[in-house]
């Protein structure tokens, strides 16, 4: 089971490096000519998105708070503590990647994110699966009874809009 993990983090390692090499290779190549660039990354601006109607609300609870109140033994504390330090470096290797845009980037993290839980999931005894498996479900029926409630008020909203003037 160990061998398994330390394979998966080995790998994950090994795309991360593959994917920082092309852009060291460029810079080394780089023609002397062109003027230095400095070593902090430009920030990106995302660009301002249009809210409509049906735009869904952030959502308070968040998938690890199902995780929330289990108690650990010290193996899985170690193993968890490694999945999320090899999850934070993921997330790192993605937010420096100057070739993503933001749209990518935040797909990128949402999709690590999810192996993270995934992979928690799987150092959990069944008896703390069956747990979270319940706090995750009520989480998502909270959600669908909050997204039943707006759809309901949303033809409320358009009635109470007074007419518009005639021209």
């Amino acid at each position: 089971m160990d061998d398994r993990i330390a394979k998966r983090v080995a790998m994950a390692v090994a795309f991360l490096f593959l994917g920082a090499t092309p852009g060291l290779t460029r810079q080394q190549s780089a023609p002397s000519s062109s003027p230095p660039r400095s070593a902090a990354p430009a920030p990106v601006q995302a660009a301002p998105r249009a809210a409509s109607p049906g735009v869904r609300p952030k959502r308070e609870a968040k998938p690890e708070d199902d995780f929330a109140g289990l108690t650990y033994t010290d193996e899985q504390k170690a193993k968890i503590d490694k999945i999320r330090e090899t999850a934070r470096m993921r997330a790192d290797a993605i937010k420096r990647d100057e070739k993503l845009n933001p749209d990518q980037k935040q797909a990128m993290l949402d999709g690590y994110r999810r192996m993270e839980i995934k992979e928690m999931f799987g150092v959990l005894t069944p008896e703390q699966q069956v747990e979270v498996r319940k706090k995750a479900l009520a989480r998502r029926n909270a959600l669908i009874e909050e997204q039943k409630q707006l759809k309901q008020e949303q033809p409320k909203r358009q009635q109470q809009k007074p007419p518009l003037p005639p021209q």
